[in-house]
């Protein structure tokens, strides 16, 4: 019997570094903590809804790049713990769980409000919306930037820069209905913007959840044919069966495989074909153990899940 367990989890290669994604995580969560104070303040002021549903937007965003700024500092510290022998990289996924379920919520929230709104025209001064919104947007769009990069190597990140996009959107819907009750007197514009942004979240926000139910399921990644991954390697020589192959994602960018192969003579070449033909799948990070196929050879019964 021979098992091949590959590279450590630390060594898996991600783009970027990561500590440097936490410096730009930190920066990015003390503009969006400076602008919301902004919009939050100016809008009770002006007593404006489209500012107050945008100000509650950037809460999500700072909520969410704090909740994602913890996961990957945990995930960064949680590898030293040996309790912890994955360490703490499922926390990405549940942040952006916790995420998406924010976006919903305020896209609800935008348009229960907005509906409230039928009927009565508010009192919007539509100079104060542009100059607000036109700040907000400036904060969002240097939080993208800053965060963009980053968006393929963690899904905590991702949620992070979903939230910030849906809240440039809803930034340039206020700056429109500025822009709209300056020049027309049609204040009215309000209630449609707030009704066109919890429609625009929504998918996104569902979009999101999925990637990380699919992860939490341990569903085989999207981005991988695991009956291709079979057929290759029972292509192998000396490879008579291939069984208990498993794959799953532990967080974004970190897909491992444990796959059982039958053989019907254990040499060393077969451990390093089947690494091969993994790592030419993407999946650098794997486990593979040779059965001998003869009468009474070791791991005989196969395990299932």
């Amino acid at each position: 019997m021979g098992h091949d367990h590959g590279h450590g989890h630390d060594h898996i290669p991600r783009t970027g570094d990561p500590n440097a994604r936490i410096r730009r995580m930190r920066w990015a969560l003390l503009i969006l903590v400076t602008f919301l104070i902004l919009e939050l303040t100016v809008g009770l002021m002006i007593n404006s809804l489209a500012l107050l549903a945008d100000a509650g937007h950037m809460l999500t965003d700072v909520v969410g790049m704090s909740m994602g700024l913890v996961a990957l500092l945990l995930a960064r510290r949680g590898s030293n713990d040996p309790a912890r022998t994955f360490g703490w990289h499922r926390v990405e996924v549940l942040s952006a769980i916790a995420n998406a379920v924010l976006l919903l919520g305020v896209a609800a929230w935008i348009m229960y409000e907005a509906i409230g709104r039928i009927g009565e025209a508010p009192d919007l001064p539509g100079g104060v919306l542009i100059g607000t919104a036109l700040a907000g947007l400036a904060a969002n769009v240097v939080v993208m930037l800053m965060l963009r990069g980053d968006v393929e190597d963690s899904i905590a990140v991702r949620g992070a820069y979903l939230e910030v996009l849906a809240d440039a959107v809803g930034s340039v819907g206020v700056l429109l209905a500025g822009v709209v009750t300056l020049l027309f007197g049609w204040s009215f514009a309000d209630i449609v913007v707030g009704v066109a942004i919890s429609l625009w979240v929504v998918p996104r926000a569902v979009g999101l959840a999925l990637s990380a139910l699919r992860i939490l399921t341990q569903t085989g990644p999207a981005h991988i044919d695991v009956d291709s991954v079979r057929r290759d390697l029972r292509a192998l020589p000396l490879v008579a069966d291939v069984h208990d192959l498993h794959i799953w994602t532990l967080t974004t960018g970190k897909d491992v495989a444990t796959v059982h192969l039958t053989v019907t003579e254990w040499r060393r070449d077969t451990l390093v074909d089947a690494r091969a033909v993994l790592a030419g799948h993407g999946l650098e990070h794997a486990t593979v153990q040779l059965e001998p196929r003869e009468q009474g050879g070791p791991c005989k019964e196969q395990m299932s899940w």
